[in-house]
């Protein structure tokens, strides 16, 4: 009993140092800049589209239900590395607590995770809107939008909680530095002197589980969507069904892209310059978010009215 306090005990003394950008140490206060432009594009882009669905009645059909889904896992992320990263390049402020640390994990995993259940999601929306237009509707009522948003976090939390969980089993004895201005579970892996196997089979699992799987049915469901495109006899009506593709076509490279390179240069890349971790983990968390809103915004008419209309109503 005495062991398992002490052990209890000691998690509460640890504390990790985060790291903002190795080289330019001097120079956070300035490097801050575009990480406030960012952070700030990211929080009012999807503060807006969130807005603009709620209020407007024009946008309340699936395509923005799901769409406003993907801008609450945004919000969420953003907000979940907004604290540390502008902590460090503001105030110096790198230290952070085990317990916060695994919370900060849980949480940017999560609303990954989210993100790419939402995405596969919206891909599905667009298989039925495209294939069976006439009863888009009833399939996904209301009803079913929710039970599918109540599935994506109960999906996540169900996964990723062992793999966050297991953390705590770990002695953590080496350096208490991380390589990044956020908790992330390989980094900190990397810090224990203990056995790692099973928490990277359990992380590893966690992720093909979720995204890899999720990227694959996407891809599937763009297979089935151009075979159902390519069917349709008018050359305008094929151009008008894929079109309204696009947006989530860019969406799911914006998420897909740093995710992949992110973990290619964890695996592989471990004699990059330190700034292109960083680079990298950073793109990671912020493209999507601020890149999102702007992709919806030109690429669809009805959001990019609706964001007008918010607008106009808050000036007058």
């Amino acid at each position: 009993m005495s062991a398992f306090q002490n052990a209890t005990s000691s998690f509460h003394t640890i504390a990790f140092l985060l790291t903002g950008v190795p080289g330019l140490e001097a120079f956070h206060t300035w490097v801050s800049i575009p990480f406030c432009f960012l952070y700030a594009t990211a929080l009012s882009g999807n503060g807006l589209i969130l807005l603009a669905i709620i209020t407007q009645p024009g946008l309340h059909e699936p395509m923005y239900y799901f769409l406003s889904m993907l801008s609450t896992t945004d919000l969420g992320l953003s907000i979940s590395t907004l604290a540390t990263m502008l902590g460090i390049f503001w105030f110096n402020a790198r230290e952070i607590s085990f317990n916060a640390c695994l919370a900060q994990m849980f949480f940017i995993k999560l609303f990954t995770v989210m993100e790419s259940s939402v995405l596969l999601a919206m891909a599905f929306d667009r298989y039925v809107a495209i294939s069976n237009p006439l009863r888009y509707a009833s399939i996904l009522n209301d009803s079913r939008i929710s039970q599918i948003g109540v599935a994506i976090i109960f999906r996540g939390t169900l996964t990723l909680t062992p793999m966050v969980a297991l953390l705590k089993r770990l002695s953590y004895c080496r350096s208490r530095v991380l390589h990044h201005s956020y908790c992330f579970h390989p980094d900190v892996m990397k810090l224990s002197c203990s056995d790692t196997r099973i928490n990277s089979a359990v992380g590893l699992a966690a992720m093909i589980s979720t995204v890899g799987v999720d990227s694959i049915l996407i891809l599937l469901s763009y297979v089935l969507i151009i075979r159902t495109v390519l069917s349709i006899a008018s050359p305008e009506e094929r151009k008008k069904a894929f079109s309204t593709c696009v947006s989530h076509i860019g969406a799911v490279a914006v998420f897909y892209v740093p995710l992949i390179s992110l973990s290619f240069v964890h695996r592989f890349g471990k004699r990059a310059p330190p700034y292109v971790h960083t680079v990298i983990a950073n793109a990671y968390l912020l493209a999507p978010p601020v890149m999102n809103p702007l992709i919806y915004s030109v690429k669809t008419r009805q959001i990019r009215r609706a964001v007008l209309r918010v607008l106009r109503f808050k000036k007058s």
